[in-house]
């Protein structure tokens, strides 16, 4: 494959699907991967593509932005995986994946497409219509949890972005505000939606003041509730390097 070269008709179909038009956010964003071009893969092999402009190297080394979109394109034979990061240092990492790790075709039968872009508090899971657990962080801030897919997400009505959140790093932040030290929980994230109804509006609120506080994706008033720290974050975070 040479490079760099535009985006083709089919990525470009298969972004618009995380890239609705109706939040003026996402279609500014959409607006911005047109007028660039691809310049390479990215470090995560095919599928994975770094946009950007003529004469600039691809960047492969940064760490990978927070992921702005993403959404599937469901077929009669496969499933595409579509993510948009953030921009980056006037670069994009786009990744678009078949479930079968096949090369995705010019040509298929589609049944259906769904993005986390388009959903809004009061709403089911764009995914798999399940349910989810709604917090308000604060006024127009809202932390969702979808036990069915095993995903979080943020959403800021002022922009209409919906940012998927790591469990991992989430859970770490909620393990120290619960002060649980047994390893056998403190390190198995999975174990997040076995308890999710054991934890209080308040205690996945304060974790995520935490987490965002290290990791800022959204920006919160300073009325939030403030974050505590004391010897336990050092325990759990030594547990987390041990096992890494």
């Amino acid at each position: 494959m040479e490079y760099p070269r535009p985006l083709r008709p089919k990525e470009l179909d298969l972004l618009e699907t995380v890239l609705p038009a109706d939040r003026p956010v996402y279609r500014a964003l959409r607006d911005r991967l047109e007028s660039m071009t691809v310049l390479g893969e990215g470090r995560r092999g095919e599928g994975d593509l770094i946009l950007g402009f003529p004469g600039d190297p691809p960047d492969g080394i940064s760490p990978l932005s927070p992921v702005i979109a993403y959404g599937m394109v469901e077929t009669t034979h496969d499933a595409f995986s579509i993510s948009v990061r953030e921009e980056a240092g006037n670069q994009i990492d786009i990744e678009i994946v078949s479930g079968s790790g096949r090369r995705i075709p010019d040509h298929y039968e589609e049944k259906r497409r769904w993005t986390y872009s388009r959903w809004s508090p009061g709403e089911a899971s764009p995914a798999t219509g399940a349910p989810v657990r709604e917090v308000s962080i604060e006024a127009g801030v809202t932390l969702a949890f979808a036990p069915a897919e095993k995903r979080i997400w943020i959403h800021e009505r002022s922009t209409g972005i919906v940012r998927l959140i790591p469990i991992t790093n989430y859970y770490n932040e909620l393990m120290i505000h619960k002060g649980i030290r047994d390893p056998r929980v403190a390190l198995a994230p999975s174990l997040l939606w076995e308890n999710l109804n054991s934890f209080s509006d308040g205690d996945l609120l304060h974790a995520f003041v935490s987490y965002n506080a290290i990791r800022r994706r959204v920006p919160l008033h300073p009325d939030s509730p403030p974050v505590r720290r004391s010897g336990i974050p050092l325990f759990i975070r030594q547990l987390f390097r041990r096992r890494s």
